[in-house]
């Protein structure tokens, strides 16, 4: 049962109070959110992927060690990763796990998949050799806290590998649009906000090193993309 059912003439205890209506409705909220959001973008999109898959390469293809992935959604990039990683996927959305298990079980691999959202990971300090992430700092709750724990959970000299869209330029029409259309798109997209300058803020959370390229893909709000590494 989602929800706590009240019997009639139901007292809170001294010092608490019943749960309100707004106690109910945003949960509930939350929870048609994000399944929908998991049957809309869960499976795997060949169009986007036919766009992504150069970048994906170049950045996967020598991985090796331990590897974290943070947002793995429906396991788009399964296919991209060496064999002989050890893998471990954190994600927040629970209806997003069945569509990534398939995509697994396709490929012939038994992922380790964890519940946990980024800017809070269950895992210790300096001990990934990579963390990966795309199309996640969109909807993180707060993508400063969110690089911290990148930090955080990488082995000095280990990498931050990411595929993001990103903000329009500054006074242009597509940024006004992103800016626009941002509480309706961050409702549908399980909280991804189409207006964020995540390149600048990668930069400024204190990699060693960052570097990455700019691409666009064919979607209006979200065509704006950046591609590339950060090192601890």
């Amino acid at each position: 049962m989602l929800y706590p059912r009240l019997q009639p003439g139901t007292m809170a205890p001294p010092g608490q109070r019943l749960p309100g209506f707004e106690d109910l409705i945003m949960p509930f909220q939350l929870h048609l959110r994000k399944r929908f959001a998991a049957r809309f973008i869960g499976g795997k999109n060949d169009g986007y992927e036919s766009i992504v898959a150069p970048y994906k390469r170049r950045l996967f293809s020598d991985l090796h060690g331990d590897v974290l992935e943070i947002g793995p959604g429906g396991g788009a990039n399964l296919a991209y990763y060496p064999r002989h990683i050890r893998w471990v996927g954190v994600e927040p959305n629970p209806f997003m796990h069945k569509y990534l298990r398939a995509e697994a079980g396709r490929l012939g691999l038994q992922p380790e998949l964890r519940s946990g959202v980024a800017e809070r990971l269950d895992v210790p300090d300096d001990s990934v050799d990579a963390l990966v992430g795309t199309l996640v700092l969109c909807s993180v709750s707060d993508q400063q806290a969110a690089l911290r724990e990148v930090l955080r959970v990488l082995k000095p000299g280990g990498r931050y590998l990411f595929v993001e869209h990103v903000a329009a330029a500054r006074g242009t029409r597509l940024r006004r649009l992103q800016n626009w259309i941002r509480p309706l798109w961050q409702f549908v997209g399980d909280g991804c906000q189409p207006n964020r300058d995540t390149g600048a803020v990668i930069e400024q959370a204190g990699f060693s090193s960052v570097r990455y390229e700019r691409f666009s893909v064919a979607v209006t709000i979200a065509g704006p993309h950046i591609a590339g590494l950060a090192v601890k």
